[in-house]
């Protein structure tokens, strides 16, 4: 048709071929000016129902005026009856021709993004959704405007569209209900963008497959990449987009494209504001468990002390990444090459050693490794008696500075020359109480309790014995196995005992900020302390992983996700730490995330019930009740009957629509109330699951009574089974009175 004159258009270029139609660059001799024609393919304009939709686009199209929608001038037919469109021509690139150069910059692409939900809100609230809108389907004019053309595959929505579509769309960028061939609305097309939005930021697209149906599979089961694991620039403002948009299920998604822009607006701030996804370290080194070879294997303790007591003066230290204790102890009597273990662990640098102690002599061996080269920087070994163990210790320390090149500020100088401790009974009583505290039960705790009075006794002036002390009396709390008002009294005592002790002490800070946080719903007071705790040590994991739940509760997940995954940097292995990375993306609402790092840390340990719990709740927010419940017997058995556990497994049968299954539930708790404490939160829980608002809503009163609003891990604010009750007046003002709303 090139050289060819229709109408009044000179058909001076083909643009482009697609499924719906071809597209030329014509002359519009009458107003004289550039125009794209778009003609309905010879072979399918016979059709009556590609003409139908052809005629349908044209009408969807021409009703919306938007700088970043293609401007459609009329609708006409050739003398032959071959149906045609006359659209606004661009001078430009195509969105998917830019990509293949490679990724684009950060501010470019949130710019375009904006731009692309801008032109689909004002779309969609004239009820056209796109349900095709990939980066092919966009042009970048020459002044950096995004203009969304082919409306072709565009569907009016009536006020009762419910009916269910023809899977149509392009594999890449279909979302899974177009591809299941289920009611398509307006968030197919945010899923599409976000699609487009990981394209512009990697280079490569989400889902991807070597045939049509390898593609389709990955759309409905695979879970891409974060864009900030392949690009570590990203700031998680913008990942949290990216994996809001590609949640599988519409109703985790973002509900309207308006949502999405705001969204889309605070990344271009954190990236304006240079904002880093997390504290990088130029230097990272992990301390293995040095083998204990004394002829007596009850001085094993003694190694696990030496190891830690290093870690702890390397933590101080601002410029060197430093792995957690809890990481590092999974490889004690692991046998893998320490390039491996590096790797594994993210760090450049490994020190390895042995200790011999046989009565009151000493004798420790240590050396460092750079682990990328698998060079040794140096070796060492040390002989003297029990008593010199401290100095040994800070010699070790002293050496990998040294060796490293790192330069001490004097405030660092004197913290690391500073002794927690120099009682090794009362360090050894204290490694047993964080051991015990890890785990998480009741049980654990309380035998944690134990061990830090212990150390306390044999050393009262052992500040980390006091915050041990402190964080066991919280997490009694939190895991809802005694009363707020009974526990949380006892854990502010000794985090102000500890400060009194230690006023520098990162633990200590991190401690009291956390009750702060839970029980006085001190919200500004609490970040405040975090912030100072971690100022302290950066490399202190549970004040960032705290840190990162209070921010969520206060609804900051951008900045939740920044502490979460710097406490899992630090302390890779952990397994809450873990799991809480996955607690963050499901109180996101990103649940395939949560998905994924729920299996992860499976893989760590496939026996800590918290990630099961989870595991559960993700489910049943997903509608995938059986499976909920399933995880959910597992989390109950492993946990000995965590009343949290069982009123979420009530709550998962109301949900699935066993009544008297749940009603067995509610029962069971009635009878362990008899017997010992249960969290008000947990019966709201069930009662919510239930349809029971106004019996939930009196439980919920109770916690806020007994100041136990977290306790249960249920954050009041952001917690997806909490959602029910959020359109009644009484949640804002029980949200109000915690200091979460105004």
């Amino acid at each position: 048709m090139i050289g060819q004159t229709v109408s009044h258009y000179k058909i001076l270029d083909k643009l482009g071929e697609g499924g719906m139609g071809v597209v030329y660059k014509a002359q519009d001799l009458r107003l004289d000016r550039l125009v794209a024609l778009k003609f309905l393919p010879a072979h399918l304009g016979a059709e009556e129902e590609q003409k139908k939709r052809f005629f349908q686009e044209a009408k969807a199209a021409s009703a919306l005026d938007h700088p970043n929608v293609c401007t459609v001038y009329e609708i006409d037919q050739t003398s032959s009856g071959q149906i045609f469109i006359c659209m606004a021509y661009y001078e430009g690139e195509p969105l998917n021709k830019k990509i293949e150069k490679g990724p684009l910059k950060l501010e470019e692409a949130v710019s375009i993004a904006l731009q692309i939900a801008r032109g689909l809100a004002k779309a969609h609230r004239q009820g056209i959704v796109h349900r095709d809108i990939k980066s092919g389907n966009v042009v970048i004019t020459a002044d950096g405007i995004a203009k969304i053309v082919d409306f072709g595959l565009a569907k009016l929505m009536g006020k009762n569209a419910t009916a269910k579509t023809k899977t149509v769309g392009t594999p890449n960028y279909i979302s899974p209900e177009q591809l299941r061939g289920e009611t398509v609305d307006h968030r197919a097309d945010l899923w599409s963008l976000g699609v487009v939005l990981y394209e512009m930021l990697t280079g490569q697209k989400p889902f991807k497959g070597e045939y049509e149906q390898a593609v389709m599979y990955a759309v409905l089961n695979e879970t891409p990449a974060a864009v900030s694991s392949l690009r570590k620039e990203i700031p998680f403002a913008l990942d949290n987009v990216v994996a809001k948009c590609l949640q599988k299920n519409p109703l985790a998604r973002y509900q309207k494209a308006e949502d999405l822009i705001e969204d889309l607006k605070r990344s271009e701030t954190a990236l304006a504001d240079k904002q880093p996804a997390a504290r990088s370290a130029a230097k990272s080194i992990a301390v293995l468990p040095f083998d204990n070879i004394s002829p007596d294997a009850e001085n094993e303790y003694f190694s696990d002390g030496l190891t830690e007591e290093i870690i702890t003066h390397l933590s101080k230290i601002r410029s060197l990444l430093v792995i957690s204790r809890t990481s590092i102890m999974r490889y004690k009597g692991v046998k893998k090459p320490l390039r491996e273990i590096a790797a594994e662990l993210g760090v450049q640098y490994v020190l390895e050693g042995s200790v011999r102690k046989q009565g009151n002599d000493l004798r420790i061996t240590a050396q460092l490794i750079d682990a990328s080269r698998d060079a040794h920087l140096w070796a060492e070994k040390y002989g003297g008696k029990l008593e010199d163990v401290f100095a040994i210790q800070e010699k070790v320390a002293g050496q990998i500075v040294d060796a490293l090149k790192l330069t001490l500020s004097p405030q660092e100088q004197k913290i690391l020359e500073k002794r927690q401790t120099e009682n090794t009974e009362a360090y050894e009583l204290y490694l047993k109480g964080r051991f015990w505290w890890n785990k998480r039960t009741e049980e654990g705790m309380k035998r944690g309790i134990a061990f830090f009075n212990q150390a306390i006794e044999k050393d009262p002036g052992y500040a980390l014995a006091y915050v041990g002390l402190a964080d066991a009396h919280i997490l009694l709390g939190v895991y809802g196995h005694h009363p707020f008002r009974e526990v949380m009294p006892k854990a502010e005592k000794a985090a102000l005992k500890a400060l009194e002790l230690d006023s520098a002490s990162a633990e200590a800070h991190a401690s009291l900020a956390h009750f702060k946080m839970l029980y006085e719903w001190d919200w500004a007071g609490g970040e405040q302390m975090f912030q100072r705790a971690i100022e302290l040590n950066p490399n202190y994991a549970p004040a960032h992983l705290w840190y990162s739940l209070t921010l969520s509760a206060m609804g900051k997940l951008d900045e939740a996700f920044i502490e979460i995954e710097r406490a899992r940097e630090l302390d890779p292995l952990s397994l809450i730490i873990n799991t809480d990375v996955g607690m963050v993306h499901y109180e996101a609402r990103r649940y395939d995330q949560a998905f994924e790092e729920c299996r992860k840390t499976m893989e760590i340990d496939p026996n800590f019930y918290v990630v099961n719990l989870l595991l559960g709740r993700t489910h049943l927010q997903a509608g995938n009740f059986e499976e909920a419940v399933a995880e959910l017997r597992k989390a109950l058995a492993l946990s000995h009957e965590s009343t949290l556990v069982l009123a979420t497994l009530g709550y998962a049968y109301a949900r699935a629509g066993k009544k008297s299954e749940a009603l067995e539930v509610l029962k069971r708790l009635e009878e362990i109330s008899r017997e010992r404490y249960v969290a008000p939160n947990t019966r709201a829980i069930l009662y919510v699951g239930l349809g029971e608002t106004e019996l939930a809503f009196e439980w919920l009163q109770k916690a806020f009574e007994e100041r136990s609003l977290w306790a249960a891990h249920t954050p009041l604010a952001i917690d997806p089974i909490l959602d029910p009750l959020r359109s009644d007046p009484r949640f804002s003002a029980l949200l109000r009175k915690a200091g979460l709303e105004k």
